[in-house]
C-alpha cells in the first residue's frame, strides 16, 4: 500500500510540474520560433551583467551550434526557477514545494547555477560545467582567523563552523549560500539574509554589515582579485560542489542536444578556453575537474 501512495505522490508531482506545459517549449517548439532564451542573473563571471561572461558566451555558442537566434532574458534568484518551470516554487530544506503557477518566460538556466537537492526535483542538470565548493570569507582585518587545514574536510568544516559561535554570517536564501543548507544555526552562529545580490556579498562584508559571509568558490576568486587584500577565506562550509546548465524535466530534447554539444567542446578545448578567459585561477585550485575526459 504505502509503495503504491508513494508511486501516485510522484505521478502528482510530475502532473504538477508539467501543467503549464503549453507554455513550455522543447527543442521542436524553439527551432519552430528560432530563438533559444537563456534565462540569467549577474553573478560573479559567469555573466557579468554587461553582456558578457562565461555562461553567456556558452549559451550564445549554443544558440548558434542550433542555428538558433540567442535572447537573454534577464531574472533574479528568487524566480529563476520560477520562470523556467512555470511553477512558483520554494525550497524547504532539501525538498522543494510548488506553490502555483508562474508564467514561462525562458527555455534555459545557465547561470553558475549549483546542483542542491531540491533544485533537482524540479530541474534536469547538465553534466557538471565548473566545480564549485562554498567558503566562508571575512574582511582581512577580522579578528577571526583562517583555520589550519587538517587533512580532513569534516574536521576543517567542524573548524570554521567553531569560528562562528556567536558571530553574524551574512548568507542568501533560495541559492547555495542559504545558511539552513549548512547548519549554521546549530553552530550558534547569527544567520543573516543579505538583501542584496550575490556580486555584493563581498562588499557588505568589507564594509563591516557582518563579520563573515558565505562565498562559493568563483564569486570568491572573483572578489579576491577585485578588492586584493581586502577579504580572506576562513574555510570550508561545504563539500564540494558542482554547478551546471538547468533544463525543464519536460524539455528532454533540448537537454540531449546541449550534452552533445557541451560534450564536443569539452573535448576539443574550447571550453576550457572560456574557462580559462573567464576563471583563469580555478584550474590551481580544482585540477581534477579539468582533466576529465
Amino acid at each position: 500500500m504505502f509503495r503504491n501512495l508513494s508511486a501516485a505522490l510522484v505521478a502528482l508531482f510530475l502532473l504538477c510540474l508539467c501543467g503549464n506545459s503549453m507554455l513550455a517549449r522543447d527543442l521542436e517548439d524553439i527551432r519552430a520560433d528560432g530563438v533559444l532564451r537563456h534565462l540569467g542573473v549577474p553573478y560573479a563571471n559567469f555573466n557579468t551583467g554587461d553582456g558578457h561572461g562565461l555562461d553567456v558566451e556558452l549559451m550564445q555558442r549554443f544558440a548558434a551550434s542550433l542555428g538558433l537566434r540567442y535572447e537573454y532574458v534577464a531574472s533574479d534568484w528568487n524566480t529563476i526557477i520560477n520562470d523556467l518551470v512555470g511553477k512558483q516554487v520554494k525550497p524547504q530544506g532539501d525538498a522543494a514545494l510548488l506553490l502555483g503557477e508562474a508564467p514561462v518566460r525562458g527555455d534555459i538556466i545557465a547561470n553558475g547555477l549549483t546542483v542542491l537537492p531540491w533544485r533537482q526535483q524540479v530541474l534536469t542538470y547538465s553534466s557538471p560545467t565548473f566545480p564549485t565548493q562554498v567558503w566562508l570569507i571575512a574582511a582581512a582585518g577580522s579578528s577571526m582567523q583562517p583555520i589550519t587545514a587538517s587533512g580532513s574536510l569534516e574536521q576543517d568544516i567542524a573548524a570554521v563552523k567553531k569560528l562562528l559561535a556567536g558571530k553574524s554570517v551574512l548568507g542568501k536564501n533560495n541559492t547555495c549560500l542559504a545558511p539552513e543548507l549548512y547548519f549554521l544555526a546549530e553552530a550558534d552562529a547569527r544567520t543573516l539574509d543579505f538583501e542584496g545580490g550575490l556580486n555584493d556579498l563581498a562588499p557588505a562584508v568589507i564594509q563591516g554589515r557582518a563579520e563573515s559571509a558565505l562565498l562559493d568558490v568563483p564569486d570568491t576568486l572573483v572578489a579576491l582579485s577585485k578588492w586584493p587584500g581586502q577579504i580572506k577565506v576562513l574555510g570550508p562550509v561545504s563539500e564540494p560542489q558542482e554547478m551546471g546548465v538547468a533544463f525543464r524535466k519536460d524539455s528532454p530534447k533540448l537537454h540531449a542536444a546541449f550534452e552533445d554539444f557541451f560534450r564536443t567542446i569539452w573535448r576539443d578545448g574550447r571550453y576550457r578556453a572560456l574557462v580559462e578567459k573567464y576563471y583563469p585561477d580555478v584550474f590551481t585550485y580544482y585540477p581534477e575537474f579539468f582533466a576529465r575526459p
